[in-house]
């Protein structure tokens, strides 16, 4: 009776950079909505064109912490130069996916 061989299958692609890996933008503006839903002002949604500081009630010291959260949560950092210019949800969900695609 033969016996049946067995292969190991080896995985080449590099878990870093795989595009499988790369979370949607869906996600990372839900993230973003999520954390900023304490400061909204109105009944108005936040949508990926919300001013983050002017159409909330959000000051620089809880968009630096906000900031940090996402660093953490996607294994990023966002140079404090990049944060300074980033001014919509849409900016902020772009400049994550960009650093999580850089790794």
């Amino acid at each position: 009776m033969r016996s049946a061989h067995k292969f190991k299958v080896y995985d080449f692609t590099d878990p870093v950079t795989s595009d499988t890996d790369l979370p949607p933008r869906e996600q990372v503006v839900a993230e973003i909505v999520q954390r900023l839903e304490p400061f909204r002002v109105d009944a108005r949604p936040i949508t990926g064109a919300t001013v983050i500081t002017k159409d909330l009630n959000i000051d620089s010291l809880a968009v630096m912490d906000m900031v940090m959260e996402l660093e953490d949560r996607f294994d990023i950092s966002i140079p404090l130069n990049d944060v300074a210019e980033i001014h919509t949800v849409d900016e902020l969900a772009e400049a994550v996916l960009r650093k999580v695609g850089g790794r």
